[in-house]
């Protein structure tokens, strides 16, 4: 249990220092210091692969780093609905960081709980292992052929609920998720945008962590990968929001990813397809998109 609590002390104190010292007070977050941060986790998740390289070994260390790739890719999805929710409640720049802190640490806990269950159901029952595979080909295919997202937060069933059972002002309240007006405590509208990036997240954990469950099966490793991932999904947002329009392809390469390891799962009973194979497959499949979206522009995309 020792590199798991390590491991768990040592997120921890990182998020405090990042919510508690660097960002104490709410600022509005500029492109020099997003790449900054961007590069700061990065740099984090390359120091930690060459940890797992001198304690596992290159083949578990190979499986971190592609884990880690898949995860930081299928995360990019996640960037353009989170980019159509600040829009569509109109979040001010000065309090994004504060709601993507939130939600990351939220999402951070409830991958844990997905990770345990999925091991748990492909240890006892393997032919797990094919449905999910089947379920992220069908995924793939599904995300080459969908169109421009649509966002209708009114809808969400927990939304709904949630707005039922309490009552929720149309102030900021200076970047509080709750606030109290003429006596009793309110949510605000960030608190809002909170739920929903954190019912997103659930959405998109059923689609992510069994695309790495084709990398490996090492719970350690699987949460590990993907804590890194998310855990540079704020700053990496902060860098990309302003230019995800131009990575149209982007959503292809997504596509082809999931597909593939969903094919890479579905023939692991006759076939395993080694992890240094993989790897090169992902990069190849992520610079091809990002490439071709900007050799053609989306104003000559026909």
């Amino acid at each position: 249990m020792t590199p798991w609590i390590l491991f768990g002390v040592f997120i921890l104190v990182m998020l405090v220092l990042d919510l508690g010292v660097m960002n104490r007070k709410s600022h509005v977050v500029l492109f020099k210091e997003a790449i900054c941060t961007s590069l700061f986790w990065i740099g984090l998740a390359a120091v930690f692969n060459l940890v797992v390289y001198y304690w596992k070994g290159p083949e578990i260390a190979l499986q971190f780093l592609a884990g880690y790739l898949v995860e930081e890719s299928l995360s990019v999805d996640n960037l353009f609905v989170f980019l159509l929710v600040f829009k569509y409640f109109n979040v001010p720049s000065l309090y994004l960081h504060r709601v993507l802190f939130w939600g990351i640490f939220g999402a951070i806990v409830m991958r844990a709980i997905f990770i345990a269950l999925g091991i748990a159901l492909v240890a006892r029952f393997h032919w797990m292992i094919y449905l999910f595979g089947g379920f992220l080909i069908l995924t793939g295919i599904k995300m080459a052929f969908q169109k421009d997202k649509e966002l209708k937060p009114e809808s969400n069933p927990v939304l709904r609920l949630f707005r039922y059972c309490f009552p929720v002002s149309n102030q900021y309240a200076e970047g509080r998720f709750f606030s109290r007006s003429s006596g009793r405590l309110t949510a605000t509208p960030l608190f809002i945008v909170l739920l929903f990036i954190e019912v997103t997240d659930v959405i998109f954990a059923v689609d992510s962590i069994p695309a790495v469950f084709a990398i490996t099966l090492d719970p350690f490793i699987v949460y590990t990968s993907n804590i890194f991932a998310i855990l540079g999904l704020r700053a990496l947002f902060l860098v990309l929001a302003g230019m995800m329009d131009k990575f149209h392809f982007l959503q292809y390469g997504l596509s082809a990813i999931l597909v593939f390891v969903g094919v890479k799962m579905s023939i692991s009973g006759i076939y395993q397809i080694p992890t240094s194979a993989s790897l090169g497959v992902l990069v190849l499949l992520l610079a091809i998109s990002i490439i071709a979206s900007v050799m053609r522009p989306l104003s000559d995309k026909v």
